[in-house]
């Protein structure tokens, strides 16, 4: 299994009224200069927000949602400072009530 950190909050917030675009197209260039793979995805509409688990934690969350998510802890407290009003988490998956995010 893999761990995975994210932010989350309503999808018009991530993608409308915050300039995210333009710090996720400042991490991909910094990463193809460092020669290192893509380890974060935008994720409109992110299931594992409903899984048992996140529930509770994830009720705040504005619906339709979207989240940024990341092997990265670092890169995500990063954008939970830059960004503010998100929810931050992370969860283990593939697992039973979570199946993988990215697939």
């Amino acid at each position: 299994m893999t761990v995975y950190h994210f932010v989350a909050a309503s999808e018009r917030f991530l993608t409308e009224e915050e300039p995210l675009e333009e710090v996720l197209s400042e991490r991909v260039r910094h990463y193809g200069e460092q020669g290192k793979a893509i380890d974060f995805w935008l994720l409109k509409r992110p299931a594992f927000l409903e899984a048992p688990q996140l529930a509770a934690s994830s009720a705040a969350v504005p619906r339709p949602a979207a989240a940024v998510v990341s092997t990265d802890e670092t890169f995500i407290t990063f954008l939970k400072l830059r960004l503010e009003f998100v929810l931050k988490g992370q969860f283990e998956a593939p697992s039973a009530s979570i199946p993988d995010p990215l697939a």
